[in-house]
């Protein structure tokens, strides 16, 4: 597949909707009610992506990521936590039928590291794929 020099496109680490997901998860139940009335009109104002994609770790490598990086801020984030941010992530993710979802479970690759890894999954990032769900598991 050859990029079109002349299309224009963005890449992005965040999603807006992600704030609600964390939202609900961190803020109590009088102030999420709140925000949400604030997200709903915010959030009609973004385009969709063509593809959204979650990577995905399993809880107890976050937590070892977690300790290497050894940021203050984050050394009390429990995996309860983690899991219940992962659960919120699946529960949205699983009702998007409009775009294209490609969730990678990357939990025995290092694609930083390994340039084998990168390139697959820049191979996956160029594919088409029809709106809705789809999962890929890379192994080492």
């Amino acid at each position: 597949m050859h990029q079109d020099l002349f299309r224009q496109f963005t890449v992005s680490d965040y999603a807006f909707v992600k704030t609600l997901l964390f939202a609900n998860k961190n803020l109590p139940e009088e102030e999420f009610r709140l925000f949400h009335k604030m997200y709903e009109p915010l959030s009609k104002s973004f385009p969709q992506p063509d593809l959204l994609v979650y990577i995905h770790r399993s809880v107890d490598w976050l937590l070892v990521s977690i300790e290497k990086r050894g940021r203050g801020y984050e050394k009390n984030i429990k995996a309860e936590y983690l899991l219940n941010i992962q659960n919120a992530y699946f529960e949205y993710l699983r009702h998007i039928s409009s775009i294209p979802v490609l969730i990678l479970d990357l939990n025995t690759i290092d694609f930083v590291a390994n340039e084998e890894h990168y390139e697959e999954i820049t191979n996956l990032l160029k594919k088409q794929y029809r709106p809705g769900v789809h999962r890929v598991s890379l192994m080492v």
